[in-house]
């Protein structure tokens, strides 16, 4: 009785808590007495931001019935400090009901409580049964690829920040053109679509195996003829006709998520994975990848087609029972971490290369999900601002001063944006490092 007591009482703190950080006017006052003590200001800064934004700690998820899934792709979201900076300034959802059902609510609640505890590993359960109420069930079997999908879903819908819900969709989406040309008569049709996922076949049209990820990318971007069965109706012609369809890469986001269809579905509708060795890089520059004639962007567009490995969820076993697990890099330690539902240790590249997959090892992990991030990310706005403000971080005594000039939702924007820019700014240093040598 007791130790309920206690759980609810710690749980009411955690919402009190996130309540207070998501506001969106402002309610600090300025305290002259506490502004003098320093320590009293880093106190203060770490409640206003909250302890993710300053520590980024691996922390792992308990496994509460099959959901070793849906804790590997929450981790994919969760580590991304460009997602979290966007989830850390939702408006608060009023009423009890609205807060359990509302995603991205219950999504920061398990941030916070990841970050601002002790533990090595916390339950998800408070998402788990408000992602039930979507047809997100424990104990199911789900694919990594159509779960990421369904919660980004969730995730977008459930803003009701029209400035969010536009951040969240640029963050992640992939712009395309697609072409479909008539073979008799050259009628040419383009429009533009969007996708959150590049789906990579790792098979060609001859069920041959592709070799690389690079291999994957070409044959995805590749012109495919339509004919027989496949055949297009041409209004020039009057009549169904052969096509040449393709795809011309438009914009690419900052954070890149491919999907590597290793299931595949046979004529018989039998479904089978396959294991076969397909090697990514840890680096990815679309520009050496593509040809001229499968982009349909400006100079400037392409100059940011660079990429670094982020995040890897594997799966291993069969389609009809397996288990998922995320290899994700650390920002803020540019280190690689196995997220194994609690379980949470520090690996090398050598062990994320062993998601390559194996022919003769269908129970052995193999990547089926891919997350890359851009290197040399957009420019924030206010570069010059971002520096002023490192200083105020660094001068904690003087932060009680300046704060009242901003509200705190725009605070948790800035604070968020000045990591990424230490972030890039050492990166960037390194990287010119490198050069120089």
């Amino acid at each position: 009785m007791d130790q309920r007591s206690g759980r609810q009482e710690r749980n009411k703190k955690l919402e009190l808590a996130q309540h207070d950080t998501m506001k969106t006017e402002p309610d600090l006052q300025d305290n002259k007495e506490e502004a003098k003590d320093p320590k009293t200001q880093t106190r203060k800064l770490t409640s206003v931001f909250g302890v993710a934004d300053l520590k980024n700690e691996a922390v792992g998820l308990y496994n509460i019935g099959q959901s070793c899934c849906l804790n590997s792709v929450l981790q994919m979201f969760l580590m991304n400090i460009y997602f979290t900076r966007i989830l850390r300034r939702i408006t608060v959802p009023r009423g009890a009901a609205r807060k359990r059902r509302n995603v991205p609510y219950q999504m920061l609640l398990l941030l916070e409580e990841m970050q601002c505890g002790k533990q090595k590993a916390v339950s998800p359960i408070s998402l788990a049964s408000c992602l039930s109420a979507y047809r997100v069930e424990l104990f199911v079997q789900h694919d990594a690829a159509q779960l990421f999908l369904t919660l980004w879903n969730l995730i977008k819908g459930q803003m009701e920040e029209p400035e969010l819900v536009e951040e969240v969709s640029d963050l992640y989406t992939i712009c395309v053109q697609e072409h479909l040309a008539c073979q008799k008569c050259s009628l040419e049709t383009k429009r533009h679509s969007s996708m959150l996922t590049l789906p990579l076949p790792v098979l060609d049209s001859n069920s041959h195996k592709l070799k690389t990820l690079e291999d994957c990318l070409r044959y995805f971007f590749h012109p495919e003829e339509l004919t027989n069965h496949n055949m297009c109706f041409c209004e020039q012609c009057g009549k169904k006709t052969p096509f040449l369809q393709s795809m011309k890469l438009v914009h690419l986001p900052q954070t890149l998520t491919i999907h590597l269809k290793r299931f595949h579905f046979e004529e018989s509708a039998y479904i089978h994975k396959l294991s076969h060795h397909l090697p990514f890089p840890q680096d990815l520059d679309f520009n050496a990848v593509l040809t001229e004639n499968q982009c349909q962007a400006d100079d400037n567009e392409k100059a940011a087609w660079q990429y670094e490995l982020f995040a890897v969820v594997a799966h291993s076993g069969s389609t009809h029972f397996g288990h998922y697990c995320a290899y994700i890099r650390s920002f803020t330690e540019y280190k690689w971490y196995c997220f194994n539902d609690s379980h949470v240790c520090q690996v090398l590249w050598d062990d994320v290369k062993c998601t390559y997959g194996h022919s003769n090892l269908h129970w052995g992990q193999t990547a089926y999900v891919l997350v890359y991030m851009k290197k040399h990310p957009e420019p924030y706005p206010g570069v010059s601002e971002c520096l002023r403000k490192l200083c105020i971080v660094h001068e904690a005594q003087h932060l009680c001063a300046n704060v009242q000039m901003f509200h705190k939702k725009d605070i948790l924007h800035s604070v968020s944006d000045l990591f990424l820019h230490i972030y890039l700014w050492k990166k960037c240093r390194k990287d010119s490092a490198r050069k120089r040598i």
